[in-house]
């Protein structure tokens, strides 16, 4: 929501007449010469939108702010011409409204336009995340990263490596949303308070590396060719792609990173198809690639990548994982009940890159239990099971 700045306004004063912690304006106004406002400027405030109310007999702003519960100043804020001595019936006025509510509905079968949609609104509402891009997928799908906070501490989550785990973008989504909602209402999570986590850390997510292998699970395979003929043939010629966990070459992108990638290649399928096949070389594929070159870029102190299946944390990689993994990975536990694996005979995967290029904790979480796609009807109570992981992501 934008307010126009007044003769003797501030940050800090609209920092307390919205209840928003002043940061959060800062950061939300990264294009704004903070140093001197300036009559007339445009200032976004977090966490408000402005709705249009027609005034009717009788009415006052008094009375409307007192409807509404806000400020009446706040409503001069966003009518910079109004005058409270004429107003009319039948006027249009903006109001503020504070958003206490999810905009993400992870509830669903949850598809990239519906992700990208999510984003767009969030970055309206919430305009101190920065989304930017870290690539394109084969089919040229933009792979959005966001990112918040102001710390030190850079933490990174992950979702929908696998195709058939699209899952896990709607929890990680309905998590940001949370964490948006809980900052800018200054309303605890488990009875946490959030701004510290947002002082301390700078929490990047990419909540969907693999976008073209989520719609072909989704919606079956593409109309254009020669990716249509394709993508059924190395399915072995059926379109239910609810098995797929590979990009739209093909290639796993789990089993994409150089870590022992040759030691997963010998044991895998040497050809396209719906999963294992690593590819002709590790990082091939420009998902893959996007992935690298973040990690690279944001260097992070930890990683967290959120797949499905086994209500499992694996957070070893032949033993180069540094101590304090362990200690997380079973604070982990704690928080979700979910077993900690320190290693299993696998290879070439994100977390394992991370851990034996970097020597720091990379963690595997394994969402939820039964057949993938996971049903959509358990979301809430695989939501409630990540949340306490998502928030020890960022307080350890």
């Amino acid at each position: 929501m934008d307010i126009t700045v007044r003769r003797g306004d501030s940050l800090w004063y609209y920092s307390q007449l919205f209840r928003v912690p002043l940061q959060l304006i800062i950061d939300s106004n990264r294009d704004v010469n903070l140093e001197v406002l300036s009559v007339g400027q445009r200032i976004r405030i977090p966490g408000f939108v402005a709705f249009e109310v027609q005034i009717n007999q009788g009415d006052s702003l008094w009375l409307i702010a007192q409807r509404r519960n806000i400020p009446l100043d706040a409503i001069f804020l966003v009518n910079p011409t109004l005058n409270p001595n004429r107003l009319q019936v039948g006027q249009t006025i903006r109001v503020p409204l504070r958003i206490t509510w999810r905009l993400v509905n992870g509830g669903q079968t949850y598809s990239y336009a519906m992700m990208i949609n999510d984003l767009r609104r969030l970055q309206s509402v919430y305009p101190f995340i920065l989304n930017t891009s870290i690539g394109n997928s084969v089919l040229g799908r933009n792979i959005p990263e966001i990112r918040l906070g102001t710390g030190p501490k850079r933490v990174h989550y992950n979702a929908s490596f696998h195709a058939n785990e699209w899952f896990t973008t709607p929890v990680v989504m309905t998590f940001l949303n949370d964490y948006l909602l809980s900052l800018t209402n200054q309303t605890p999570i488990r009875g946490l308070s959030t701004f510290p986590l947002y002082q301390q850390s700078t929490l990047s997510i990419v909540p969907m590396v693999n976008p073209d292998g989520v719609t072909l699970v989704q919606e079956g395979p593409p109309e254009t060719e020669p990716w249509r003929t394709r993508v059924v043939e190395w399915n072995n010629g059926s379109t239910d792609f609810s098995g797929w966990k590979a990009n739209i070459r093909g290639v796993d992108l789990n089993d994409q990173f150089p870590a022992n990638w040759e030691l997963e290649r010998e044991r895998n399928p040497k050809t396209p198809g719906p999963r294992d096949y690593g590819g002709e070389r590790p990082l091939s594929e420009p998902e893959a690639i996007a992935m690298a070159d973040l990690t690279r870029e944001r260097d992070f102190a930890w990683v967290l990548a959120f797949h499905t299946q086994g209500e499992v944390i694996y957070w070893g990689y032949q033993g180069l994982e540094p101590p304090e993994s362990e200690a997380m990975v079973n604070e982990f536990s704690r928080v979700s009940g979910y077993e900690p694996v320190q290693t299993i005979e696998s290879y070439a995967g994100y977390k394992d890159w991370f851990i034996q290029d970097w020597r720091r904790p990379g963690f595997t979480v394994e969402l939820g239990f039964g057949v993938n796609p996971l049903p959509i009807e358990q979301f809430g109570e695989i939501y409630q099971e990540a949340l306490g992981i998502f928030l020890a992501g960022l307080y350890l």
